[in-house]
């Protein structure tokens, strides 16, 4: 008798793959990455560049319906750990704000963005976000259920 291997069920299979699933957050909404190193040219070549003592942003419009963000964190800031965990922080920001549609965004930590904690990163994003004229200064953001 052949060795069976473990599949889960079809449901199941389909909840944990796919696209919304490879892209969401925790809460469910799914942030648009810019992936192709094109795009990135694009945005660090002809974007519009601010910038605080945590971040950098570059951002450029886009045709699209939506927009896609892209993050930058650098050996600089320290091991995998703390980029990753600045990358977190970033993501999260950015996807709780209300930001108008059809932007290329790709936001870059400083070495200063390792010692910062959430809050410090999403008002500087924020801030960085209403400066470009990404984010409209009365909007609101959204809240995150937990």
């Amino acid at each position: 008798m052949p060795k069976r291997t473990y599949q889960p069920k079809k449901r199941r299979r389909q909840r944990r793959h796919g696209f919304m699933a490879r892209n969401s957050t925790r809460s469910g909404r799914a942030i648009l990455k810019l992936r192709k190193r094109k795009d990135f040219d694009t945005v660090f070549q002809e974007g519009h560049v601010l910038a605080n003592r945590l971040l950098v942003l570059r951002s450029v419009p886009n045709e699209l319906p939506h927009n896609r963000y892209g993050f930058v964190t650098s050996k600089r800031l320290g091991k995998a750990v703390v980029r990753n965990r600045v990358r977190r922080r970033l993501r999260e920001s950015v996807r709780s704000l209300a930001a108008q549609p059809g932007w290329d965004v790709v936001v870059s930590a400083r070495a200063r963005a390792a010692d910062a904690d959430f809050h410090q990163l999403r008002k500087a994003v924020v801030s960085l976000f209403v400066r470009a004229g990404i984010l409209a200064e009365g909007a609101p953001a959204q809240e995150s259920p937990s």
